[in-house]
């Protein structure tokens, strides 16, 4: 895939076409998915005009697209996406994305305390936007132990060779978010709302961010009184906590 960068500075958007059934996980063994997943190393720093190329598929992608089903993305870089965006994102996935490094330690004792008070699986997950990401880079869908073993260290990986900025960039840029393989933000907020990222407004960032636990049964175009709710949910815990998303702001200039 050349690495050419457009005139507007947006990536050119994948259209991965083929005939086949509805969007729906794939199932690959543990050596295969690393294997196919290994040309998705995205370590570049996000720069316009820069010429590095951002990551042009992931391995859920490649899972998506080996299942019979075409891929809609587009590239956009963080500061062509509304703010609100990053804000409510970390408020619904990852409350402490800017203090923790790529894993949140307090959360996990949480989940290991709760598997270890009760006979039944723990109800909530430790999974953090580095861990997300990760996972969507290097893995594949699904719950197992193996691949949250996998996880953790890639999370941290992650964390330690990229700022949360770009960690930020990349989850926005190849999370889910939709039915029939809607990947990226900016293909999100287009199914969505009919228009791009940067134009979202607290609102409808809240309700792109309500669907990401579960974007092939939630739907942010009609979004039912449950995400309607975590939406306003949201919208109210990111106006508390103003600098929840310090880490992701552009630096200005002094």
């Amino acid at each position: 895939l050349p690495g050419r960068q457009m005139p507007n500075g947006l990536m050119p958007t994948f259209d991965l076409v083929s005939s086949g059934t509805p969007c729906a996980a794939s199932q690959f063994t543990i050596s295969r998915a690393l294997r196919v997943a290994a040309p998705c190393i995205a370590v570049a720093p996000s720069k316009k005009g820069s010429g590095l190329v951002p990551p042009p598929i992931t391995n859920i992608m490649i899972l998506r697209a080996l299942s019979g089903n075409g891929i809609d993305k587009q590239w956009v870089s963080l500061d062509d996406m509304s703010p609100w965006l990053a804000r409510a994102v970390i408020s619904s996935e990852d409350a402490r994305f800017c203090q923790h490094n790529g894993v949140d330690w307090i959360e996990m004792q949480g989940v290991i305390d709760d598997a270890m008070d009760n006979d039944e699986a723990p109800t909530r997950g430790a999974s953090t936007i580095p861990m997300q990401t990760a996972k969507n880079l290097f893995l594949w869908p699904g719950r197992s132990f193996v691949r949250k073993a996998l996880e953790a260290p890639l999370a941290l990986w992650l964390d330690l060779v990229l700022p949360k900025r770009r960690v930020m960039e990349i989850y926005l840029n190849i999370a889910e978010w939709g039915p029939n393989c809607v990947f990226g933000v900016e293909e999100g907020a287009k199914r969505a709302f009919g228009k791009p990222a940067r134009s979202l407004n607290a609102g409808e960032a809240a309700i792109l961010a309500a669907v990401l636990p579960n974007p092939i049964r939630r739907s942010a175009r009609q979004p039912g009184p449950a995400v309607r709710r975590k939406a306003a949910t949201l919208q109210a815990r990111a106006a508390r906590s103003p600098s929840i998303d310090a880490c992701v702001r552009p630096k200005r200039a002094l």
